[in-house]
């Protein structure tokens, strides 16, 4: 069966149907792509048929471009990958701009036959870049459906065309939003911005009206026509100029230069703004190839599309358990983390019952849940109907007998061994006995915490990050005797809230903060040695981290951070490795200076808690170095002791499938996204030159830099990660 059919009816107006066997949403892939080509060459040449419209047969349009096209491409290619991807690049523009063209003749611009394309929902990349070739772009009244070109959010950028000619259509300042942001909109937003052209309750007889009404010039395209000119002006016009200068502005301000498809997106706009059309689209593909060349955009394909799909999807779900969706969850803690947890089981459609101590503070923890949704019936995002079923699904309460038919817990009270134990017992009393149990533990080792369970087998983690409304990762953890069907419910779960899980083993820290505080760490180390913390923090945003290491202390308070420090260092005893550390955490702490919270960290504050600059009294304390380190010294620093950490997890069975620690490092602190994770970061360096940088960090600034046994075996072999440990199935 193909993925695109067509019939022609009484009128004769073809339709052309999208509908991919087996899947729920439409991709387009090499085959579909011939077919179509085929379609549109019988609409062109058929003097029987007037018109033709592009539609799907799901409820959605389609979600985007089989990525394996590319592989294809560059594989065919042999010892000339870019060239062949830039032929492929080619043909594809080529075909949609027979479309475009659909026969007119190229002087006159006459004879061309009308084709349109009906979006019955949701239309993404090559789902947007398809139809823009066409005439004149219907959507269906479809409040759910999402219009645009994510393609940036995981390291590309519209190559089909979308980017030459959404640019043309809206102007570079009007289509920047879409293209470097990769904003996706509901259907009359697409229409009121100038995405797409009607909005409509039958769009398909819409559609079909207009085919059969369109004129010659009513299927010539903008720039197509004499004396088109591009919106706001192209770059060296009095208004463009600006334009174009501020966007340079705009994109290294957001990226810090740090994503390579951000930067290859403006020089393909710039460059086209300037010449014809067609011309124009050459220079798309030439970008487009460069940014494919590039080793950032296969990982962040890899590990942003491919691996956090297939983690999604369940790859890593224990087999042969049925599905444990969950129906009624109990959380016990009704503090920023529980009542975060609350609201998204609730728009998740799961009743929830919210436990504190006291009443006042289970209501404070529901209403965490109505001033969100007050928030988005303001922005328009939400409506008093649904806040008001949103609330009727979460029960605040003190009363553990609420709970007596749950089958979900999620414990979020205090970082405290006792007072987990106390509630875990007091709630095993009443729960049954299949109930799975999980704690919200962001540090504390599950399988010491299970102790306190009668029924350990049923006793899991589940470590949310904060703000939980906002953050797309959930670690579960495994303790020693957790079974298959508390991890399979945990991933259940974890689906059923629209986040993205990773699975890891029991170990101190688990895998996120075991990375994330060694980031840290290392900035705080750079501030004894008198680096300047300025320098500390725009090395780390310059490769892509959200916020740096001294900056991320404040915004999680200093003496969170100084808690931390004191149970590692009892538990670790004399193997205890950042007295260094605690040397500037301690004293900030003793200071009283807290971080954002109290208005006084790293940084000063003002009243409303916005930063005003470094303290100046860090320097008097810690003298700035008279010669500072070089930038890439300070980033090398603080990606290698992330990514050597992830290598550890690995060696001691911690992470279980590298997808997951690649993943869960963008999702869970934001590691430096354009690398595809830690993990691919190092293969990107390759093995050999890894060890060796690690050997001479470590000879230079100490053990936490020891090139891991795993790492050194893999440079001896001259392995990479993602071929020594790539799982079975194609989701790597």
């Amino acid at each position: 069966m193909t993925d695109f059919t067509m019939k022609i009816d009484a009128q004769g107006i073809a339709t052309i149907t999208w509908d991919c066997a087996g899947k729920s949403m439409n991709v387009l892939n090499q085959d579909a792509i011939a077919t179509l080509d085929g379609l549109i060459d019988q609409v062109i040449s058929d003097d029987a048929i007037k018109g033709a419209i592009i539609t799907s047969a799901k409820p959605d349009f389609a979600a985007g471009m089989d990525l394996n096209i590319l592989a294809k491409m560059r594989e065919d290619a042999g010892d000339e990958p870019a060239k062949g991807l830039f032929e492929g690049t080619m043909k594809m523009h080529a075909f949609l701009r027979k479309i475009e063209r659909a026969g007119m003749d190229p002087k006159t611009l006459k004879g061309g036959k009308p084709i349109a394309s009906v979006l019955p929902g949701t239309a993404l990349g090559i789902g947007l870049e398809l139809p823009l070739a066409t005439h004149r772009i219907f959507a269906a009244d479809n409040p759910k459906a999402k219009i645009g070109l994510p393609e940036i959010l995981v390291g590309i950028f519209p190559g089909a065309g979308g980017t030459t000619r959404l640019v043309r259509k809206l102007g570079a300042m009007g289509a920047s939003q879409y293209l470097l942001e990769g904003k996706t909109v509901n259907p009359k937003a697409a229409k009121a911005a100038g995405l797409i052209d009607e909005v409509c309750d039958d769009p398909m007889t819409a559609a079909r009206d207009w085919v059969l009404s369109a004129t010659d010039a009513d299927i010539v395209k903008p720039w197509d026509a004499k004396g088109y000119k591009m919106p706001g002006g192209t770059p060296y016009t009095p208004s463009g100029f600006m334009t174009f200068v501020g966007a340079s502005a705009m994109v290294n301000g957001k990226t810090k230069g740090a994503f390579p498809a951000a930067k290859a997106l403006l020089s393909a706009v710039y460059e086209g703004a300037q010449v014809p059309f067609d011309t124009a689209l050459k220079i798309e593909a030439r970008w487009f190839t460069h940014i494919l060349m590039n080793p950032s955009s296969s990982a962040m394909i890899r590990s942003l599309f491919i691996n956090k799909g297939a983690l999604e999807k369940g790859a890593v779900r224990p087999a042969g358990i049925p599905d444990q969706s969950v129906k009624k969850i109990g959380v016990l803690g009704a503090g920023m983390m529980g009542a975060g947890i609350a609201l998204v089981s609730a728009q998740a459609g799961i009743d929830v019952v919210l436990i504190d101590q006291s009443q006042e503070a289970a209501d404070r923890g529901k209403a965490y849940t109505e001033t969100y949704m007050d928030k988005g019936i303001k922005r328009g995002k939400a409506t008093p109907d649904k806040k008001e079923a949103l609330l009727n699904r979460i029960t605040a309460t003190t009363d553990y007998n609420a709970l007596k038919d749950a089958d979900l817990i999620i414990e979020a009270v205090f970082e405290d061994p006792k007072i987990k134990a106390t509630v875990t017992q007091a709630v095993e009393a009443v729960i049954p006995d299949d109930c799975i149990f999980a704690s919200n533990t962001s540090t504390l080792p599950i399988s010491e915490l299970a102790k306190a369970s009668s029924r350990s087998e049923n006793f899991i983690g589940i470590h949310f990050f904060s703000p939980v409304e906002k953050m797309l990762l959930v670690e579960i953890i495994k303790g020693r005797e957790t079974g298959d069907r508390a991890v399979a419910k945990a991933l259940d779960y974890v689906r059923q809230i629209r986040k993205t899980p990773i699975v890891v083993n029991d170990a101190r820290f688990f895998y996120a903060n075991r990375c994330i505080i060694p980031y840290i760490n290392e900035g705080l180390r750079m501030i004894g040695e008198g680096v300047a913390p300025a320098l500390i923090d725009n090395a780390a945003r310059q490769l892509g981290f959200p916020v740096g290491p001294i900056q991320l202390v404040d915004e999680t308070s200093i003496d969170l951070g100084a808690k931390i420090a004191r149970a590692t260092r009892a538990a670790m005893g004399e193997a205890y490795p950042d007295g260094a550390v605690d040397d500037v955490i301690f004293w900030m702490e003793g200071q009283g200076r807290l971080g954002r919270k109290s208005k006084a960290g790293f940084y000063d504050y003002d009243e409303t808690g916005k930063r005003l600059g470094y303290w100046d009294g860090l320097s008097d304390k810690y003298p700035r170095l008279p010669e500072q380190p070089d930038l890439i010294e300070v980033q090398h620093r603080l990606m290698f002791v992330q990514a050597l950490e992830a290598v550890r997890a690995i060696e001691e069975n911690v992470l279980m499938d590298i997808r997951e620690g690649d993943v869960g490092a963008i999702l869970g602190w934001g590691f430096a996204p354009w690398s595809g994770g830690p993990l691919s970061w190092l293969d990107i360096l390759g093995s050999e030159y890894a060890a060796e940088r690690s050997d001479e960090l470590a000879a230079k600034f100490g053990a936490r830099f020891a090139c891991p046994a795993l790492l050194r075996d893999m440079a001896d072999k001259g392995q990479s990660f993602y071929g020594r440990f790539a799982p079975k199935d194609k989701a790597a």
